[in-house]
């Protein structure tokens, strides 16, 4: 299956694929399936490279720093720079400081490495402690979970804080014999103890995840493609921003699953490799 765009329709797209600017990729499903780099994605990576084009990788997972992913990315044979990564915890703490820049001192459900992307990011971290007040609770995805803090949260939860979420992700996809019960479970059983949903959600869907690379980037919607193998993620998320939507059937979704879709996706395509091949013949040789 190359496309599930129509000849007559073929036009447009092509205008379309002409203005990319930047590609915002998925990871897992998209760029590599579990440890596994797929062989398409060097080259893909290679080619955007020479036709000028931009990527940044996306990821809803919270749970890792930007320096711990770069390292997971360099083990699997790509190079890539902080510029060239965006997660949940980093598009919470840009709407932190943009929509809330009253909220210094926070209380953080998440691992280790999540608290120090948002202690480096200038936040004052509080503790478990009913004296040490925050301006607002941030949940993440947090492998590391206690059932004091999980407590402390739903205190200042109840209390009115200002209440954040990195991402709806009930679990984490994983191939080992368990479930990751993720950010938005943890987010259910506090709304059920204290009878608030969060104030925000980021994270794929929320178009605030691709809103932050185009403020970093200085770019326009209809110049970022946004690659995934999820449609109601990554696909909903570049129609709810006005970007190109590109379903890739290297991960999760089928190509039945994209012909049930309610809004289909701009493009569906085996793999990155075809869209390489759709970007390079879009442009002037």
């Amino acid at each position: 299956m190359a496309s599930s765009v129509l000849p007559s329709t073929a036009p447009s797209l092509t205008e379309r694929l002409r203005r990319i600017a930047h590609v915002a990729l998925d990871m897992d499903g998209t760029i590599y399936k579990g440890g596994t780099l797929f062989p398409w994605t060097p080259p893909f990576l290679a080619r955007l490279k020479q036709m000028g084009i931009g990527y940044s990788f996306l990821t809803n997972n919270p749970s890792k720093s930007v320096p711990d992913y770069l390292k997971h990315l360099e083990k699997m044979g790509i190079k890539a720079t902080r510029d060239e990564m965006y997660t949940s915890a980093m598009a919470t703490i840009d709407l932190i400081k943009t929509r809330y820049p009253q909220a210094k001192r926070l209380f953080v459900l998440g691992t280790p490495s999540m608290l120090a992307e948002f202690a480096g990011a200038g936040f004052v971290l509080t503790a478990d402690d009913a004296s040490d007040e925050p301006d607002a609770v941030v949940v993440g995805f947090d492998m590391t979970l206690t059932y004091a803090r999980l407590c402390r949260a739903a205190w200042w939860i109840h209390q009115g804080k200002t209440y954040v979420a990195t991402n709806p992700d009930l679990v984490c996809p994983t191939d080992l014999p368990t479930v990751f019960v993720d950010c938005g479970s943890i987010c259910a059983a506090l709304e059920k103890s204290t009878g608030r949903a969060p104030d925000v959600v980021l994270g794929k869907p929320d178009p605030a995840m691709l809103g932050g690379i185009l403020a970093r980037h200085g770019l326009q919607p209809d110049q970022v493609a946004m690659v995934g193998d999820r449609i109601y993620t990554d696909i909903l998320m570049a129609q709810r921003a006005n970007a190109l939507g590109v379903l890739v059937l290297s991960g999760e979704a089928t190509a039945a699953d994209a012909a049930r879709a309610e809004r289909a996706p701009d493009l569906v395509l085996p793999t990155l490799a075809e869209l390489g091949e759709l970007l390079a013949a879009s442009r002037p040789s």
